[in-house]
């Protein structure tokens, strides 16, 4: 009996950055050259021309007419957001930290949102006072608001934050559907905006958010059509117009082997029924879409660099000054339920055939501090530098970086 072997799946190709001399480039810099202009590793590196050619794209696929807004939780960074700004039509804010940095960048207020379950009382009192829209995700807030309100004379512009009754399919992280501590469901939604109208809060819309990280287009599709269609039917509840309809995002990015760029072309011609329909239905509604990783993942890379090459039993550790307190994602400590492994390469050795199956790990003393395990490289050495893509979402901010005392990492937008 014959039995065939499977070949594994492989990573999908990492072309985003050129390579010249065997080094990959960054912003237009050799890995070594950016290495010794950043000053020291670990560090990561967003590049700018990426950043502005990934909106570029998602501007080309979907409707003229909607809206693109940046989600800055997938990061923060001010230089980052300072770009970003430039480039899309508002900014989505999680936090009054997150609202300074974007309104020292230069966003506009009328076009900056504030979403999260938890905004304490201060939080809201500056938000009205920024002239921001915020999302509102209980009667808790609405109370809150109005006393804001009475106290300052202020007039608070606010939407809805909707947990819907479904959810993405097949998304990495589900932020809607279910019990959830995001919004408020959906059956809830016709009271509390009769309570929105009884107050006078300035209302202006909705905000539908079903998860995030998703690759299959055909689930985007139905999340967006059935969004859509659950505003369509909250409207008639709502004390005005809607004039202001956020659609979410969910646009993935491939991480692990097999996984395949997302196709954004059905994704464009749903957004186009939608836009058309809301023409009619909704006609003074502003359409959005809110992407956070799918701007900017795919443009950042972690770098750290080859402090030992040691055999144990046989197997060789590639130790690196860098690891989990910098890039938990990578490590598989942030949200993965069976480890894999994200795209690694030995950046200096890009053209290299001289290739090993090797473990990278960082300076911690923990098994947790994993960067790539077994995986095939260039045949690297002490002084090497080792990158890690799809590293421009969630990771300098989503890593617990004093950790264990190491120092930590820079950032740097080329």
């Amino acid at each position: 009996m014959n039995v065939q072997q499977r070949t594994p799946p492989s990573h999908s190709p990492m072309h985003q950055f050129p390579v010249r001399d065997g080094e990959l480039v960054v912003g237009g810099m050799t890995l070594t050259r950016l290495a010794a202009r950043v000053g020291r590793t670990p560090f990561y590196a967003y590049d700018r021309a990426l950043l502005t050619r990934r909106v570029g794209e998602v501007r080309g696929a979907l409707p003229a007419a909607l809206k693109l807004h940046y989600a800055m939780k997938a990061n923060p960074m001010p230089a980052l957001v300072c770009h970003m700004a430039r480039l899309v039509d508002g900014i989505d804010v999680a936090s009054v930290g997150e609202l300074k940095v974007a309104l020292d960048a230069g966003a506009d207020p009328r076009d900056t949102s504030f979403a999260g379950p938890g905004k304490q009382h201060a939080e809201l009192r500056q938000a009205v006072a920024a002239g921001i829209l915020i999302n509102i995700e209980s009667f808790r807030e609405v109370r809150e608001l109005l006393s804001i309100c009475e106290q300052t004379g202020d007039r608070a512009r606010i939407a809805v934050r909707v947990n819907p009754d479904f959810e993405l399919k097949s998304s990495g992280m589900k932020m809607g559907g279910g019990a959830k501590q995001f919004g408020v469901d959906a059956e809830q939604v016709p009271e509390l905006l009769a309570e929105i109208g009884r107050s006078g809060l300035a209302f202006e819309g909705f905000h539908l958010f079903a998860g995030s990280q998703n690759l299959k287009p055909e689930a985007i599709v139905e999340a967006q059509s059935k969004s859509f269609e659950l505003a369509l039917r909250l409207a008639g509840a709502a004390p005005s117009p809607v004039r202001f309809l956020n659609l979410g995002g969910g646009f993935g990015i491939p991480y692990f082997p097999g996984e395949q760029p997302l196709d954004l072309a059905p994704i464009g011609a749903g957004l186009a029924t939608i836009v058309d329909r809301a023409a009619q239905q909704l006609p003074e509604a502003e359409l959005v879409l809110e992407l956070g990783r799918y701007l900017v993942g795919e443009a950042g890379i972690y770098v750290s660099r080859i402090i030992d090459r040691k055999i144990s039993r046989g197997h060789c550790y590639l130790v690196t000054d860098g690891g989990l307190h910098h890039h938990l994602s990578a490590s598989g400590n942030f949200g993965q339920v069976i480890r894999k492994n994200y795209p690694v390469a030995i950046g200096n050795r890009m053209t290299s055939r001289d290739r090993e199956a090797v473990s990278v790990v960082g300076p911690l003393c923990t098994p947790l501090d994993l960067l790539a395990d077994r995986m095939e490289l260039a045949r690297a050495e002490a002084g090497d530098l080792v990158v890690i893509f799809q590293s421009g979402a969630y990771g300098f901010t989503a890593s617990p970086q004093a950790f264990l005392g190491h120092p930590a990492c820079l950032e740097a937008v080329v």
